[in-house]
């Protein structure tokens, strides 16, 4: 039995120096993994102290210039610079840029400019009663309409970069100079003086879209958001609707106000004191329901798409041969009569600036650059989209400004790109801007020789054709869709609407704008921070608030800023917000008996750039976390951050050790401290 024993056991001198050695091998692996891991991350700590600094503001001016202006692209670091090329092709680059025409032209073929031939014809009889009438609403004699569908289009299809997009007068735009100029210069007291002032603001309007596209100043376009441009084309539309009656109803006297109030107690005001005209009221309503009905007609088979493109022009032409054979002009109904034609006359003398209004000009064009930027660009790019190509906005508005610029100078006033014509001329299937060129020859052809035709064109018909064109723009379901998505989006869209309503076209944007940036100050002052954990089994920190199942690492703290800039206007709130989560977590801390915080990472993965006040406040954080034992670490921080910080000193203060390229090194150093109790960096 004892021999049994014997051979049976194992002597413990036999098992466990191979355990000891055994477990000796597995901490030697730890320790080298774990020190591979710290010399990676320390690496990686150096790349990001290492940067280079990035442009100066004046630098990135110049580029942006040279972009715009020049057209000249960035040069690639990676490949062999080859000046000489460059320089003999810079000329070419920069007329193609300048003119994308000469880049596609080469390869236009006859079959496109069939389809285009088509589109512009069909668009030129959409555009000419639709010119007519626009000029109208902007207190402008007839002939001036279609010179803006002339000129402008022309300009823009040298220049411009949408294939669909079509130029000309529209319906806001001539509202805003008609309720703006008014008030400064009376159209029916002295019409000269009021043209003149409406060529000079185009010329500031085209001077300012042409500005803003070369300092590549488009966000401020963004400044109306698409809350606020829902609620101003819906309200601008009830009011230009509302002073079509004076056309429909055959009204002489009206009043000159844009609020709802005004036009509708001038309305009411005719009709009790028998100042109307009914026929030209039964004309205007015929007509208004047979475009209608083409539209619906068009609407429903694709196919008949050109039905409602024509639909005005016939009207114009047999509303038109009417009153001439039945002579309605003697019994009461409203003709256009005065109809001069011809090429644009040139306008170079008649800008002004000079005159005591010349401040308020620019004002105007100013306001006049934004609205029709923003419908245009708009417009622009919904259709880019639907064809698969991108739209350069920049370019866009330096053709635009041009445009509108040389249009100043030949009796043209602002242009913009028409929503409802731009989809006539794609489901027209233009194929490029040349149906522009077309829809502008077409036009330049009816002022040469068929004006005279259109002096007995009643005006209840020039009304009835904007009527039927406003239904495009009031968008409810938009409006409601805004509602479900931001209430505070849903405001600002609804003090447009009711601004333009009961004040004015100034007073809505006034109102969208002074709420947008009310709206933009509270996020910006008052930006949030999170508390981050890790999702288990990744080396992925996100909100816990967001997904529960992220877990805190015991004595770490990981807060991210949610804002774009660390500034002046949000560093103390911001640090008072990271200091009460600092005190929080330190009281649950201490509670749950795991030991006290003794890092506090910040996350400035979203800080993109940052001032001396949000310097300042970062070193006053570190200051007051230093005091109560509890050590800074700083997780990527960006481009303009790191170099500002490397600039105030502020690296050599909190120790480049402390700076991490992501929040996963910086836990995991954390960590690695903490074992060895902070006893170095």
């Amino acid at each position: 039995m004892g021999t049994t024993t014997t051979t049976t056991s194992t002597p413990p001198s036999d098992t466990f120096p191979i355990m000891e050695l055994q477990q000796l091998d597995a901490d030697a692996a730890a320790s080298s993994t774990a020190a591979a891991a710290a010399a990676a991350a320390s690496e990686r700590g150096k790349w990001l102290l290492s940067s280079p600094n990035p442009p100066s503001p004046w630098q990135e001016i110049y580029t942006s210039v040279k972009e715009t202006v020049l057209f000249l692209p960035q040069p690639n670091n990676r490949q062999p610079r080859t000046n000489t090329n460059t320089n003999n092709k810079w000329p070419i680059l920069f007329l193609q840029a300048l003119f994308p025409i000469l880049k596609w032209g080469r390869n236009y073929k006859a079959t496109k400019f069939k389809n285009d031939l088509m589109a512009g014809l069909t668009l030129a009889s959409l555009c000419i009663p639709q010119s007519i009438g626009y000029a109208n609403l902007a207190n402008l004699d007839p002939q001036y309409g279609l010179y803006t569908s002339v000129v402008p289009p022309l300009i823009y299809a040298l220049m411009g970069s949408s294939r669909e997009i079509a130029i000309g007068p529209v319906a806001v735009v001539s509202l805003l100079l008609s309720a703006m100029i008014s008030k400064l210069v009376d159209p029916t007291v002295d019409p000269a003086a009021y043209r003149r002032f409406v060529f000079t603001v185009t010329f500031f309007t085209g001077t300012f879209q042409a500005l803003f596209g070369l300092f590549r100043l488009g966000f401020l376009i963004d400044f109306l958001s698409h809350a606020a441009i829902v609620g101003f084309m819906g309200g601008a539309a009830i009011v230009i609707g509302l002073q079509q009656l004076k056309g429909l109803l055959g009204i002489t006297h009206f009043t000159t106000k844009t609020d709802v109030v005004s036009v509708v107690g001038a309305v009411a005001k005719a009709l009790i004191h028998h100042q109307w005209l009914p026929l030209n009221f039964v004309i205007g309503c015929t007509f208004l329901i047979f475009i209608l009905a083409t539209r619906f007609v068009g609407r429903r088979n694709k196919k008949l798409f050109w039905l409602p493109a024509m639909a005005p022009l016939f009207s114009v032409v047999l509303s038109t041969l009417i009153v001439y054979l039945t002579k309605a002009d003697k019994h009461g109904v409203k003709i256009v009569k005065h109809f001069k034609g011809g090429i644009n006359p040139s306008s170079v003398h008649q800008l002004d600036f000079s005159g005591q209004h010349v401040g308020q000009a620019a004002k105007i064009g100013l306001i006049c650059s934004l609205i029709a930027l923003t419908e245009a660009i708009a417009v622009g790019r919904s259709f880019a989209s639907i064809k698969g190509y991108h739209l350069d906005g920049n370019k866009e508005m330096v053709a635009m400004g041009f445009m509108n610029v040389i249009g100043s100078c030949t009796s043209c006033y602002t242009a913009t790109g028409s929503f409802s014509r731009t989809a006539v001329n794609f489901s027209a299937g233009c194929e490029t801007v040349v149906s522009n060129i077309v829809m502008a020859i077409t036009v330049l052809i009816s002022l040469l020789l068929f004006t005279r035709l259109l002096y007995y064109t009643p005006l209840a018909i020039l009304a009835s054709i904007i009527l039927s064109a406003l239904p495009g723009l009031i968008d409810v379901n938009e409006a409601y869709n805004i509602w479900k998505v931001d209430k505070l989006d849903f405001l600002v869209c609804i003090g447009a609407f009711f601004g333009v309503l009961f004040g004015s076209v100034e007073i809505g944007l006034l109102v969208a704008v002074a709420i947008s940036f009310a709206k933009i100050i509270v996020s910006s002052i008052k930006p949030s921070t999170e508390v981050l954990g890790r999702l288990p089994g990744t080396d992925i920190f996100c909100n816990q608030l967001q997904y529960p199942v992220a877990t805190k690492i015991p004595g770490i703290l990981i807060v991210r800023i949610n804002s774009g800039t660390l500034c002046f206007a949000n560093a103390n709130f911001i640090r008072g917000r990271i200091m009460k989560r600092v005190k929080d977590e330190n009281h649950r801390s201490e509670e749950s008996t795991k030991g006290g915080l003794r890092v506090m990472i910040l996350d400035m993965t979203n800080v993109m750039n940052i001032d001396t006040s949000g310097i300042h406040a970062i070193k006053e954080l570190h200051k007051e976390l230093i005091s109560r034992g509890i050590e800074l670490a700083m997780a990527n921080p960006r481009w303009q951050v790191i170099t500002k910080m490397k600039a105030s000193k502020f690296i050599e203060k909190i120790g480049p050790g402390w700076i991490f390229l992501s929040v996963s090194d910086a836990v995991d150093a954390s960590l690695r401290l903490k074992s060895n109790g902070f006893n170095s960096c």
